[in-house]
């Protein structure tokens, strides 16, 4: 399992040409993290301010390259903000990267592409002290699910999507913190190289070897299932993805779900990166979610999350309730609006 901790460091968040949009890593390690943002590296926004682009998230310079940050001395570590399809590693991160180690900084990275299986890198890692640490690697001792999930003493919540990059991860943390507000001992299970970097543990689902998919996920709810009430299983792609609905099912039958959040981004007809498909009805998602998840532990979606992030607040009031009104569950925005509705159904 993935432990990368949780204390508290000064970094710089790569994010070139992505920020703040097309940067879900960042923007997702800036709002939910704990470390103290230096600087943001976009070269398309150099001179800004990440004020002047999310007013969500913690102010902070943007500036072009990590030889611009300033106080750079200081700094503990560079994150990779950026997870491209596939994963891969743009060459034009590699200044970046070297100035940072050269520099006494530690890289952390949540791409398919292992820094220290890179030459270059993990030569100048050896000779400056710092630590390479990829994210994404799995622990090499995992193996197959027992379907033992259900024998923990919380109930489990998986946050499901329509699509990938709909807001399954955002949608989780903040349910996770509303229940925590409400009372319930929540936690969070973390299955993608975003919350992994948030909350310092997790497996990294999507690099795990197929048959090892689902024993990742109950591995984690094995260890943390009986020391709270609920679980809250950060769900990732589509049961309808071209491209990764198997780490969708993997986790759907790895966690045996109790209750299940569908999460969706209002306006989306398509799936990302892949237009020429086209998304189902939303009833649709509802069955396919229930008949394969109950065909290892009897599950529903009881409730929907939706992305009103491109909406105005009036818009989005409308899109929410027009989404509880398809489903035929509470729904919310768990970011822009209350939940009780939504922590009623789940609990």
């Amino acid at each position: 399992m993935t432990d990368i901790g949780t204390e508290s460091r000064r970094i710089v968040v790569l994010a070139h040409e992505k920020f703040p949009g097309r940067a879900k890593t960042a923007t997702g390690v800036m709002r939910y993290g704990n470390d103290e943002i230096v600087a943001v590296l976009d070269r398309d926004r150099a001179g800004t301010r990440v004020r002047d682009h999310r007013a969500d998230l913690p102010d902070a310079p943007v500036v072009a390259s990590f030889e611009d940050v300033p106080d750079a001395e200081s700094v503990d570590a560079l994150l990779v903000g950026i997870a491209p399809i596939g994963g891969g590693f743009d060459e034009t991160w590699r200044p970046d990267v070297r100035a940072a180690i050269e520099s006494g900084c530690d890289v952390v990275a949540g791409l398919h592409y292992f820094l220290e299986d890179d030459e270059e890198f993990a030569a100048l890692a050896a000779e400056h002290g710092v630590d390479l640490v990829d994210v994404r690697k799995p622990d090499p001792d995992l193996s197959v699910a027992q379907g033992v999930a259900d024998q923990v003493s919380a109930d489990i919540v998986l946050t499901v999507g329509t699509d990938c990059s709909v807001g399954k991860m955002t949608a989780t943390l903040e349910l996770v913190e509303a229940a925590r507000e409400a009372g319930v001992d929540a936690a969070f299970v973390p299955t993608g190289q975003t919350g992994i970097m948030i909350s310092g543990w997790g497996n990294p689902i999507d690099r795990v070897v197929s048959d090892f998919t689902a024993g990742a996920v109950e591995e984690m709810i094995l260890e943390i299932g009986d020391d709270h009430e609920m679980l809250f299983v950060e769900g990732q792609g589509s049961i309808v993805h071209p491209a990764y609905s198997a780490v969708t099912c993997g986790i759907l039958h790895g966690s045996m779900a109790d209750k299940l959040v569908l999460c969706h981004e209002a306006g989306r007809e398509a799936i990302h990166g892949y237009e020429s498909f086209s998304l189902p009805p939303l009833s649709e998602y509802v069955d396919l979610y229930e008949s394969l998840g109950s065909a290892v532990h009897e599950t529903e979606v009881v409730a929907g999350a939706l992305n009103t992030s491109a909406l105005s607040d009036a818009e989005a009031e409308d899109a929410v309730e027009a989404y509880a009104d398809e489903l035929g569950v509470p729904a919310s925005d768990p970011v822009r609006f209350a939940s009780d509705d939504v922590l009623e159904a789940l609990r």
